[in-house]
């Protein structure tokens, strides 16, 4: 009689056939650092070129994106501005929202932005129709912007800078740069660089939002200067101070390239 759970004395054990054990192995394994960090960045919104360089504009979210992010509020100033009437500013500006999601129904493309968009402004006239300021209607990017420093803050003492979560991914350093002082600092200031962005924002809009609706034009038209343009700004400001020196650079190659004809 054999054992249940093995081969009888005179039958040989089964083998294991070419490539099994190791797709077993595969399969067990769980996700490389360089996929959490491919992950990670992907859910941010980063986005590589064709030259493996990080793409500022579809890391904003492309020119509709922008549009997405612009036009709502656009809408609202406009309409407030000759109307003075909040509650109708206020249903022009989530109409305006609503537009960009059906556009991309149609498109078929991803939703997440759009809806994240539309929902942004649903909360922002939410509060405005509530208390009746249309100043208001800004009070929700302040808290946002508060959120992401405090978080990017937390990133750089913690010594996971976000920027390095981030360009690690497009460079192709998965989280090895953390294992290097040179690069950690570099990703550290970075980092620094989109949270002075941020933190600018507030500086400048905040005041302007205390002065109430005399300070609503401005606070608007600087809600559009500082979103994505400054945005775009900053992260190339970041992704350029953060450039590894070639002896730094992943996959280097250590022979010498040969000079070209044309050289």
């Amino acid at each position: 009689m054999t054992v249940a759970n093995g081969p009888g004395p005179h039958e040989k054990p089964a083998q294991e056939k070419p490539g099994q054990a190791e797709g077993f192995r595969q399969e067990t394994q769980g996700p490389s650092i360089a996929d959490i960090a491919a992950g990670y960045a992907e859910k941010a919104g980063l986005q590589r070129n064709s030259h493996g360089h990080v793409d500022i504009l579809k890391s904003a979210g492309g020119i509709q994106g922008i549009a997405e992010s612009i036009v709502p509020g656009l809408v609202f100033l406009i309409a407030f501005m000759v109307t003075r009437d909040l509650p109708a500013s206020l249903i022009a500006s989530l109409a305006a929202a609503a537009v960009f999601t059906v556009v991309r129904l149609v498109q078929r493309r991803p939703l997440t932005q759009a809806l994240a968009g539309i929902a942004g402004v649903a909360i922002s006239a939410w509060l405005a129709n509530t208390t009746g300021k249309a100043e208001d209607f800004y009070v929700l990017g302040f808290y946002t912007n508060i959120a992401y420093i405090v978080g990017m803050v937390l990133s750089v003492v913690l010594k996971w800078p976000i920027a390095g979560l981030l360009f690690g991914f497009v460079r192709n350093e998965g989280f090895d740069w953390r294992k290097e002082p040179e690069r950690l600092r570099a990703y550290t200031i970075g980092t620094w660089v989109v949270i002075a962005v941020l933190a600018l924002r507030l500086v400048v809009q905040v005041p302007l939002y205390f002065m109430g609706e005399p300070g609503l034009a401005a606070l608007a038209t600087m809600r559009l200067i500082m979103g994505a343009p400054l945005y775009i700004l900053g992260l190339w400001i970041a992704w350029l101070l953060t450039r590894p020196t070639p002896s730094e650079e992943p996959n280097k190659d250590p022979q010498p390239s040969k000079p070209s004809s044309s050289d």
